[in-house]
């Protein structure tokens, strides 16, 4: 191992020690604090452009489990760990952390105090910072200029494809449209198991290209960056609106369902990233658990309460968490700002597929189906 250094753009300099790619790379520093997922982590396309700090201690301990991935590669830029397993142990283990790293391109970070890093964060909000080799020379105008942009191009899919449905006596063979701004895995296998046959979209599919297909519903998927850069999207998504399909959007879905309806979103000071979330449906009073990775919110103060209703808030912060459209085309819309697709946990919110299915089956809005 060699001597490796994060550098924060606010002049905080930790020295830990080097794991994965031997390179330096300048990003986004954030925390979650999932205590295991780490894998679902690392391959969530959601991190494009970040760098991952683990608030959890030990990483690595159930090794590298490709079944578990939520993409086909790491897209973040660079992993901050306490500690790293050497020696992981678990039956569907096929290598060691520091191996994938490698063989990713991915740079890490071990040793340093994640605590006290999580502190500054908490405390001045989400910054650039800079894993290197050194601190000689440090160009803070480099650290502090570095943006997160294009991410949604840069993780979608380039053509349409297709998961077929699994037997199942739930949906009798919907078909699925999902939009793909850097979806997570699990959302596919979500709606597979409840016999959907989905269709996966790439990001700057239109709203002709997305219906040709004769949808019984449409999904807006997760993905990265700020949603307000994405207004193609967004007008297209608009017209969706005015098709009366069901819509569930999901995190960057949500969000940009909501900027299609007029309203407004913004950069949070550290965000929601773990799978220790409590919301509360605004509906029963009832609290979940949920999984949640988004630097950025939806402005509950611009939902025009005409076109939609809030469905849930975060308890730690009051700040948004679903909508259901009410009116117009929409009025068979609804999205949540957190993951029901939640891989791996908590399971809490997965009715939210059910009720999805429920509203490609009735074609009226439909009452919360809970568990």
């Amino acid at each position: 191992m060699s001597k490796a250094y994060l550098i924060l753009a606010d002049g905080h300099i930790f020295e830990g020690e080097s794991f994965g790619a031997s390179e330096e790379v300048t990003g986004e520093i954030v925390f979650t604090t999932g205590m295991t997922g780490y894998l679902e982590t690392l391959t969530d396309k959601s991190y494009a452009g970040q760098i991952i700090a683990q608030t959890f201690p030990l990483i690595g301990n159930y090794g590298v489990i490709p079944e578990d991935f939520e993409s086909g590669k790491i897209h973040a830029r660079g992993y901050i760990v306490r500690e790293w397993c050497r020696a992981p142990s678990n039956f569907r283990s096929e290598g060691a952390l520091d191996s994938f790293l490698k063989t990713q391109g991915i740079v890490g970070l071990s040793g340093i105090d994640t605590r006290a890093l999580t502190k500054i964060i908490r405390t001045q909000g989400v910054m650039n910072g800079r894993i290197a080799r050194s601190v000689s020379g440090i160009d803070y105008n480099e650290i502090n200029s570095y943006k997160i942009e294009n991410a949604v191009s840069a993780v979608s899919c380039k053509a349409p494809y297709t998961h077929a449905a699994l037997a199942s006596p739930s949906a009798d063979g919907y078909k699925v449209a999902l939009m793909d701004f850097g979806l997570k895995e699990n959302i596919i296998r979500e709606l597979v198991k409840r016999g959907c046959a989905v269709t996966v979209f790439p990001h700057s599919a239109s709203e002709e290209a997305v219906l040709a297909c004769g949808p019984d519903g449409v999904m807006l998927s997760n993905g990265p960056g700020d949603p307000a850069d994405n207004p193609g999207i967004i007008a297209e998504i608009g017209k969706l609106f005015e098709s009366n399909t069901p819509i569930f959007g999901i995190c960057l879905g949500h969000q940009l369902m909501a900027l299609a309806s007029g309203f407004k979103t913004r950069k949070m000071k550290f965000g929601h990233r773990g799978a220790n979330q409590p919301v509360k449906d605004l509906g029963t009073g009832r609290v979940y658990i949920t999984s949640q990775n988004h630097g950025y919110e939806v402005v509950r103060e611009s939902v025009n309460r005409s076109i939609a209703r809030e469905l849930f808030i975060n308890v730690n912060d009051s700040t948004n968490e679903g909508l259901e459209y009410i009116s117009g085309g929409a009025a068979r819309a609804f999205s949540a700002q957190f993951h029901p697709e939640a891989h791996g946990g908590p399971l809490d919110t997965g009715f939210l597929f059910d009720r999805f299915v429920s509203l490609m089956k009735g074609g009226q809005q439909c009452p919360w189906i809970h568990p």
